[in-house]
C-alpha cells in the first residue's frame, strides 16, 4: 500500500491541496484536519490537487461532503483537480460533478475561482 501524505502550497492567493497515495478510512483524518486549519484561518479558495492521489475510498468523499458547506459559508469554494480515471469514477459515481467544479488541471480551477469573483 502507498503512504498517504498531503502538502500544502499557496498559489496567487490560492490554497492548494496536493493528495498523495491512498485516501481512506485510516487517512481522511488528515485531510479533514488540513480543511479545518484553513477554514479557521479564513482561507477559502481551496483547490484539491488529485494528480498523485491513487486511490480513495467513500471516507475520504465524507470530509470532502463535510467541510464544503462550511468553506461555501466564509465565501469560498473547494474545486478539484487532476483526477485520474478511477479517482474520478468514484466521484462521478456519488454525483459529486453536480456538488464540485472538477478540472483536468489547476489553472482552469484558478480561472473559475477568477471568473466566479
Amino acid at each position: 500500500m502507498k503512504t498517504f501524505k498531503i502538502e500544502h502550497r499557496n498559489s496567487d492567493g490560492f490554497e492548494i491541496i496536493d493528495l498523495y497515495g491512498e485516501l481512506d478510512a485510516h487517512t481522511a483524518s488528515q485531510l479533514e484536519e488540513s480543511l479545518k486549519n484553513l477554514i479557521s484561518d479564513q482561507k477559502s479558495n481551496i483547490i484539491v490537487n488529485f494528480r498523485e492521489l491513487d486511490y480513495i475510498a467513500s471516507a475520504g468523499l465524507g470530509v470532502f461532503m463535510a467541510y464544503i458547506e462550511d468553506v461555501r459559508t466564509i465565501g469560498g469554494d473547494i474545486k478539484l483537480s487532476n483526477m485520474n480515471d478511477k479517482v474520478y469514477n468514484v466521484f462521478d459515481l456519488l454525483g459529486f460533478p453536480t456538488l464540485y467544479d472538477i478540472f483536468d488541471d489547476e489553472k482552469q480551477a484558478i480561472k473559475k475561482f477568477l471568473s466566479d469573483s
